[in-house]
């Protein structure tokens, strides 16, 4: 009787052990998870502070300025501009 108490003290010592490593290690993935996704906010917002910036720097106005500024490139007059139909709409009708 008393080897069938100390192996069943025994098992009871093992669980407890297994529970508080499983605990541990479920907390710790937990904290992983949260600086995980405070990474991807941060990682989203400078996505989209780049996007913004894209646009900024292709604008229409600021690419023409530098082009007519640095390499001294101006619209043509309208008379010297030429529509140019694509295939698809010389086989319409």
């Amino acid at each position: 009787m008393v080897r069938v108490n100390l192996i069943l003290l025994a098992l009871l010592i093992a669980c407890a052990l297994a529970l508080v490593t499983s605990q541990h290690q479920a907390r710790k993935r937990y904290v992983e998870l949260q600086k995980e996704q405070d990474l991807a906010k941060q990682l989203e917002v400078e996505w989209g502070q780049l996007q913004l910036e894209q646009s900024t720097w292709a604008m229409h106005a600021r690419v023409e300025k530098i082009a007519a500024r640095a390499l001294g490139m101006r619209v043509p007059p309208p008379s010297r501009i030429q529509v140019v139909p694509s295939a698809a709409a010389e086989g319409k009708p």
